[in-house]
């Protein structure tokens, strides 16, 4: 069986980290970003066939569900493009913020699922009888419990599990399986330091006194998912660290027995 995966977002963080996995375990992996000079540096440590694409632009996702085609096909897509921008409340924050967190959390995830529909089916077509292809979209437990601050980014996430669910149903009775992984309190290089807008001090108080999850830990969940046996679906995982019991509440400092 042909075991190749399109993940996207893929420069850096939890997208780098997934490709380092898949490719660990032998898979073909097609790694897809925006920063070529990112993409080279992971092309040169897992083999990773690379793609520049930004996923809110459709001509150039037209053309990189072409060149999957061209180089292979694709059995596995991973939407993991996404991010935050901003912690201002809803009167205060922008729509301008707003608008581009829609575009690459849920219009970016859309673009890239119905570009690589196709790709996913024709290698479907090609599969032994009870093997499926497989998408996986990364969204967050912001898109599960909302909170103060979480507006714009909230709303993005809730659709993209809202979007994940109606495909879900629309692909029923295909060998498509559809799954989600929604991570919570994750430490990784860039993510608060966007949404905080280079706040390099601020960036590091969510990670206070806490163990998060890091982007190897997300990775190695989320490539498990597409390990498990064809017939078995993980609809939704949620992955928090132990300290972390819901988006509300985490503990900071040592975990202990109770007297």
């Amino acid at each position: 069986m042909l075991k190749r995966v399109v993940v996207t977002g893929a420069s850096s963080g939890i997208g780098a980290a997934t490709v380092r996995h898949f490719a660990g375990l032998g898979w073909q992996t097609v790694a897809v970003a925006r920063r070529e000079d990112r993409l080279k540096a992971l092309a040169a440590e897992t083999g990773a066939h690379t793609i520049v694409c930004d996923v809110t632009d459709e001509t150039q996702v037209a053309a990189l569900a072409r060149e999957v085609a061209e180089t292979g096909g694709a059995t596995g897509l991973v939407n993991n493009a996404g991010g935050a921008l901003g912690i201002e409340s809803v009167e205060a924050s922008s729509n301008d913020d707003w608008r581009q967190m829609f575009e690459v959390n849920v219009i970016g995830l859309r673009n890239v699922t119905a570009a690589m529909l196709p790709v996913l089916r024709d290698a479907a077509r090609h599969l032994a009888p009870g093997e499926t292809t497989s998408i996986l979209n990364l969204t967050s437990t912001a898109g599960h419990d909302a909170y103060a601050g979480g507006g714009g980014y909230n709303a993005a996430k809730f659709a993209a599990h809202a979007v994940t669910n109606v495909l879900r149903l629309e692909l029923a009775g295909e060998p498509i399986r559809v799954m989600e992984l929604a991570p919570g309190l994750v430490h990784t290089e860039e993510f608060t330091l966007n949404r905080l807008r280079g706040d390099a001090a601020g960036a590091q108080k969510p990670y206070e006194n806490v163990t998060p999850l890091t982007a190897e830990d997300v990775a190695r969940v989320l490539v498990g998912a597409f390990e498990q046996p064809p017939h078995v679906n993980q609809d939704l995982i949620v992955l928090r660290p132990v300290a972390q019991s819901s988006v509300f509440h985490t503990h900071r400092g040592p975990l202990e027995p109770r007297a």
